[in-house]
């Protein structure tokens, strides 16, 4: 497996599994775009990377989906073109529905779903004149099963698979690929960094997240499942696996098992 002179754009690149498949996928030989909000850790995942000399820093910022077609251009400029766009950047929820202030439910879909759809659907045209590329998108486990204190995160993540599955069928004429990454727990700040019902961050790690999938593997799996270009992979634990099974066979004793979840 190796990436030998593909040009690769990771958004939400500056920590979690955005910055470990960086780091991954510049060992396999890619060229990369990385792209956050936050320069000073575009610069550090840059160092820790192979080939710093191709690795270029886009800054930006998903919620602002109305500037991302300027972000693309600049993106194409930097290798004078792209062949595989990583969708990796989200932020999370702690917070039960009815305690959840509807900005805080707009602004997850803003970041999560617009500002995912609104840059896959401003480089569309480039991968559509090269008949060539692949569109990635990190979802979650959430996408498939909605759990407690995540509603708003759920929606957003639900939402990215009806859209990517019917842009597949779209496109499929076109040379596109199209993959839907559902990662369960990984041991990243996604919990730290997660919004509660005022819109304020939560500052506490989880146990489940905690305790979850080491980045650096989530990350070789992650890379694995882009280059054999996999519909829809599942990288988690056993349970959440069962889960989504569990939904697709057995409905109503999913219901039921998620209603005893801790909401603590």
């Amino acid at each position: 497996m190796n990436f030998n002179n593909k040009v690769i754009w990771i958004t939400g690149a500056s920590s979690g599994i955005g910055k470990h498949l960086a780091i991954e996928l510049s060992n396999l030989g890619a060229k990369l775009i990385l792209s956050s909000r936050n320069i000073e850790a575009l610069e550090t995942v840059k160092n820790l990377c192979n080939q710093s000399s191709e690795i270029k820093l886009i800054t930006l910022d998903l919620e602002n989906y109305n500037t991302l077609e300027s972000k693309v251009e600049e993106a194409i400029s930097a290798f004078k073109t792209i062949d595989i766009l990583v969708n990796n950047g989200g932020i999370s929820q702690r917070s039960f529905a009815k305690e959840t202030s509807i900005d805080v439910d707009k602004r997850i879909m803003d970041v999560n779903y617009l500002g995912t759809i609104a840059l896959t659907k401003a480089l569309l045209p480039h991968f559509i004149k090269n008949q060539n590329g692949h569109f990635v998108t990190t979802t979650s486990i959430v996408g498939k099963i909605g759990t407690p204190l995540r509603s708003s995160y759920a929606a957003s993540k639900h939402a990215l698979h009806g859209f990517f599955d019917s842009l597949r069928a779209e496109i499929h004429t076109n040379n596109i690929a199209i993959t839907l990454v559902c990662p369960g727990f990984v041991n990243t700040n996604i919990s730290l960094n997660a919004l509660t019902g005022n819109g304020k961050a939560q500052n506490k790690m989880d146990n489940a997240t905690k305790n979850g999938i080491a980045p650096e593997h989530f990350a070789r799996l992650m890379a694995k499942a882009i280059y054999k270009k996999k519909q829809e992979v599942y990288i988690a634990g056993f349970k959440e696996k069962l889960g989504v099974y569990t939904k697709r066979f057995f409905p109503k004793l999913l219901s039921k098992m998620i209603r005893k979840l801790s909401v603590t």
